[in-house]
Parts: C-alpha cells; sequence; structure tokens
C-alpha cells in the first residue's frame, strides 16, 4: 500500500471482569498508532465495561477520539463481532478476544507486512496461555494459490480458524456479502472460511505475536460438550446452506464430505435430531465416499453410511 493502513481492532466484552485489565492495557498502549479500537459490551452481567472506562479515563484519555464502545443486548460471540462490523471504519479490521493479551507491537508488526505486501489477509503465530505454562504455535505457510487447502485444514483442524490472528482487508467483508454465523462455536471457521476464499493476497507473518488465554473457565471451550457439538453442527451445515445452489464455486468446495460426515455422526452421538432438521442429509451421505482426509474417524465415517443404509431405504 502507498500509505500506512489504517486498522480497526473489534473486541467483544462479555463477562470478562479478571481479564480486562490486562488486555485492555495490551491493546491501548500499542506502539502503532493508525488505530480504531471498537469496543462492544455484549449486554455483561459484570463490571467488565467500568473498569474498560476507567482505565481509559486514567491511562488513556489521549485515544478517547478513537475509541468506540457500543452497547448492545446479549446475542453471543457472532452477533457482538458483527456488530462491531458495523462501526469499524479502518483499512483492515482484526477481531480480538478480551480475556487474552496482545503483544505490544502486533498491530505495528502488521502494518509493516501490509505495506510490504498488500495482502488481503496478514496471519500471524501465537501462545497458548495455560494456568502453568505457555505454548509457542507456528501456522503454516499459506497463499492465495493454496487458500483452498487452508480452508480444508481449517475444517480438520491441520490449520487454525482463529479470527484473532488475522487481520482482513475490511473491503472483502463489504464486497463478498460475507456471512456471520450464528452459534458460537468454531464460528471462527465459518467466517474465516469465507474470507479466506474470496483473498486474492495470503501472507503469514512467521512471529508469536498473541497471548491466547487457556484458563478461562467461562469461554466457549469450557461449555458443555453436546452444545459445542450441537452449535459446531449447525454452524457448518449453514455455511453448507448458504453455497448449496453453487458449491463448487464457493468456500465448502472441498470439505462437503466433512461437514455432512460430521453433522451425521454427531446427530447420531449425541441425538442432536440432525437427519430430521436437514432432510436432504441422508441421500448426502449416500453419495459421500469416507475419506482419511476427513477430521471425523473413517471408522465413524463407515458406521453413519451402513445406519444410513438400514434406517434410509430407498
Amino acid at each position: 500500500m502507498a500509505t500506512r493502513p489504517s486498522i480497526s481492532v473489534v473486541v467483544p466484552i462479555y463477562g470478562v471482569e479478571p481479564y480486562i485489565t490486562r488486555f485492555a492495557e495490551s491493546l491501548l498502549g500499542q506502539t502503532y498508532d493508525k488505530v480504531q479500537f471498537v469496543f462492544v459490551n455484549d449486554g455483561t452481567k459484570d463490571a467488565s465495561i467500568e473498569v474498560l472506562s476507567s482505565l481509559i479515563d486514567e491511562r488513556f484519555a489521549h485515544l478517547k477520539d478513537r475509541i468506540i464502545i457500543v452497547n448492545k443486548v446479549n446475542q453471543g460471540l457472532p452477533a457482538a463481532r458483527k456488530t462491531g462490523m458495523e462501526y469499524a471504519e479502518g483499512d483492515y479490521v482484526l477481531h480480538v478476544d478480551s480475556d487474552d493479551w496482545l503483544e505490544c507491537t502486533l498491530l505495528e508488526k502488521l502494518a509493516i507486512k501490509i505495506e510490504e505486501t498488500g495482502s488481503d489477509i496478514v496471519y500471524f503465530d501465537f501462545y497458548k496461555e495455560y494456568a502453568s505454562y505457555a505454548k509457542h504455535d507456528v501456522e503454516k505457510d499459506y497463499t492465495a494459490q493454496t487458500k483452498m487447502k487452508f480452508i480444508h485444514g481449517l475444517f480438520n483442524y491441520k490449520a487454525y480458524g482463529y479470527v484473532w490472528n488475522k487481520c482482513v482487508r475490511r473491503q472483502l467483508y463489504l464486497d463478498n456479502d460475507v456471512f456471520f454465523p450464528s452459534y458460537g462455536m468454531h464460528e471462527d471457521i465459518y467466517l474465516m472460511s469465507q474470507l479466506i476464499y474470496h483473498a486474492d493476497s495470503i501472507t503469514h507473518l512467521n512471529e508469536p505475536l498473541y497471548h491466547y488465554r487457556r484458563d478461562n473457565p467461562g469461554s466457549i471451550s469450557a461449555s458443555k460438550r453436546k452444545n459445542r457439538r450441537r452449535d459446531s453442527a449447525m454452524n457448518m451445515m449453514d455455511l453448507y446452506e448458504h453455497f448449496k445452489d453453487d458449491v463448487m464455486n464457493s468456500p465448502v468446495r472441498d470439505v462437503v464430505g466433512e461437514i455432512m460426515f460430521r453433522t451425521a455422526w454427531l446427530s447420531l452421538r449425541y441425538d442432536l435430531g440432525f437427519f430430521r432438521k436437514y432432510p436432504y442429509l441422508p441421500e448426502m451421505i449416500r453419495k459421500m465416499r469416507p475419506s482419511f482426509s476427513n477430521k471425523t474417524f473413517i471408522i465413524w465415517q463407515c458406521f453413519v453410511k451402513l445406519y444410513v443404509a438400514c434406517k434410509f431405504r430407498q
């Protein structure tokens, strides 16, 4: 880019009172100055917003012209991110989670990489922060030419779908009518698969710049397993239904089998009733061949096919 890019950082806030101070200090203390901060109060019931507001008044008052705090009723993480996008004005958008924290040079290094490459998406490495140790996770290198492998990797967990380690040109959202998910589990895969598909250029910044907290008992990943699996499958099926009329020219082109087998297996394992909810699911399973490249174990895929053959005889 000819000029330094502006970056909007979108931050949903719900139930993070113990973590918000460290997070906000790391975000508002960034070394880069072309930043808009969009905080979305998702109807939090604790004092997260009060703590944030006090911190801004006491230490970051000089940034107030670049800070927006949006208050809304609680509708969950995906809706909060979508609301934040309505206020984002930067050339690029970075979604982050308010129980994590950032290296103070994160946005500056992103801006430099964007200036160097002009990429639609710049993604970076991170630390997983556990109670007693941290793990440095390194992303694989993907480009626009390998973006379908990137998307397949999101679905079989060989690539990370996290939104908070991917800085995305805002125009990608606007030009491609990007859909936001309805449910919280794997909402990042739902969103990022679309953005990666539409990207003309993708760059990996091989440096750990984000700290992903893994010891927050209130996070989505700590919720009940059945609910998580249900929400994940419904997000994936919802994504498929958005594109089923032209699957071959869509982000789900190479992952339809993974979506169908996972949905069917989870429905059987947790009694989720997806064969009733999606009447076309049995016929889709009949057409699909089990694959070792799917995250769903091959034996489970074979079991699903056997179940369909016995339960839904033609």
